[in-house]
């Protein structure tokens, strides 16, 4: 049964008829079609959504914390059906799937108890007869679109905070993974959510996602996915002069010192880099070694590779790493490594495709590390999306961090260090929205995150996150 969108609370499919078909990355086999939506789509979500903002703007913020709570135990209870989906649509492991959507409860959790919590400001003014206050108001309706690579978490950045600030919401996931989404969206919405306050559409970015960020019924528009298509939407949204959150691409540097735990940084490298098939914007990216310590890091990681994260079928025992998300997405990272190679790079591990009949039918890759990498090379001046790690030797820590913010991006960043000195100059001068000191590139709904530079603007996670949700009103009464 194709699975729908969710329009004014109503599962529907497209207006034309038409379909895509979603199809599992480690076989190519077809897992289910989705409506192919159109501008007439986008107009019945819209509408759907601002038809339903007054009224979900004016209810109290414990009733939509009520009603968050309850979808959050909702979407607990379904999610060994929702990795099941994840993995297939998506390729990652099952186990990483369960993770996954398992953030997605925690997050509407996280914001539902902000939700009653959200107050302005008693200012006193020179005037006697006078005061000042400052209102939060939920800016009204929010377009969302998120990227393949963690469809449910990326999602549950951007929804949950809106619900929970009084916006309602259209949501376009990306057509190749949009099927655990749209059931994730439906169990939500079994909760009571009103008719319109979340809604879906599904469809390719250049129609559908041009037709949603140029709305102007849009108030804000919410996006995670690749720079350039970040500099497009600004450029739409400028017509109307709709806010932005965005969150684009990475390079994120990490640095290890001589006086580093070499078994615990490459352990945390490996995770960094190999997890999801290194299909993440925050992802070890670059590693910049302290000469003392690099050949004996360089041996850890390479054996980390080469033995610990096996490579296969998502739904596997014991898989670690499934395939790249697509033919096209898996023949990028090989060509940015075969441009490192043919210019003197030396492949420490991995660097091919897995052999075996079991592999010929998907878009695998095994865990790769490079060294002697050109620093005018692809592999160090574009966004490698896989697993693909170059590693480079630095003189000094002054070195590592000049190098660290030569790249255009600026997403997050980590230091192996014990030596305190070091670290606070690196969260201090490293050019990004996050940095990790010794310790695995985790992002935690508690803290602010969003990059710098060409990684975006704008930040999910953390109280932060509903200020792109609410404009803060200022008001005078006089007596």
């Amino acid at each position: 049964m194709a699975t729908s969108m969710l329009i004014a609370g109503e599962t529907v499919g497209a207006k034309s008829g038409k379909t895509l078909e979603v199809r599992n990355p480690a076989n190519g086999e077809v897992v289910d079609t989705v409506p192919k939506g159109s501008l007439a789509d986008v107009d019945a979500a819209v509408d759907a959504a601002a038809k339903a903002f007054p009224a979900w703007a004016s209810l109290s913020g414990a009733k939509r914390a009520q009603l968050m709570h309850e979808a959050a135990r909702k979407v607990k209870a379904a999610v060994p059906e929702i990795a099941k989906l994840l993995t297939l649509e998506q390729g990652k492991p099952l186990a990483h799937a369960v993770l996954e959507a398992s953030r997605v409860s925690e997050n509407l959790d996280y914001y539902a108890g902000l939700a009653d919590k959200l107050r302005g400001d008693y200012v006193p003014l020179e005037d006697a007869n006078k005061f000042g206050l400052t209102l939060r108001r939920p800016v009204g309706v929010v377009v969302a679109i998120t990227p393949w690579n963690f469809p449910l978490t990326l999602m549950a950045n951007k929804v949950a905070p809106a619900l929970a600030a009084g916006c309602t919401v259209v949501l376009k996931p990306a057509s190749t993974t949009p099927l655990a989404t749209q059931r994730t969206i439906e169990i939500i919405n079994s909760v009571g959510l009103p008719a319109g306050v979340l809604n879906t559409v599904h469809g390719p970015g250049g129609e559908i996602g041009d037709a949603l960020v140029s709305h102007k019924k849009v108030n804000k528009i919410a996006f995670t996915g690749q720079t350039e298509t970040g500099k497009r939407i600004m450029q739409l949204a400028a017509q109307n002069v709709t806010r932005v959150t965005l969150e684009l691409g990475g390079s994120d540097p990490m640095i290890v010192c001589d006086d580093a735990d070499i078994r615990r940084a490459t352990a945390a490298t490996a995770i960094g880099r190999f997890f999801n098939a290194g299909q993440a914007c925050l992802a070890v990216k670059r590693v910049y070694l302290f000469e003392a310590i690099a050949q004996e890091f360089m041996q850890k990681i390479a054996d980390r590779a080469a033995k610990e994260w096996p490579v296969g079928d998502g739904l596997k025992e014991g898989v670690k790493m499934g395939p790249l998300h697509t033919e096209r997405q898996r023949a990028e990272v090989e060509a940015q490594v075969a441009d490192a190679v043919k210019r003197g790079a030396k492949v420490l591990a991995g660097g091919k495709r897995p052999e075996g009949k079991e592999f010929e039918k998907g878009w695998f890759m095994e865990a790769t590390v490079l060294t002697d990498v050109p620093e005018d090379s692809r592999m160090a001046t574009e966004e490698v999306f896989g697993p693909a790690l170059p590693v480079f030797i630095v003189k000094d820590l002054d070195e590592a961090i000049a190098k660290s913010n030569a790249s255009v991006y600026g997403l997050g960043s980590s230091i192996w260090t014990k030596d305190l000195a070091k670290a606070r100059k690196a969260a201090e001068q490293i050019e990004a929205g996050y940095t990790w000191v010794n310790d695995i590139q985790v992002a935690y709904d508690q803290l602010p995150f969003g990059g710098a530079k060409q990684s975006g603007f704008g930040k999910e996670h953390g109280i932060e996150a509903l200020d792109g949700y609410l404009e803060k009103k200022s008001v005078v009464l006089a007596y």
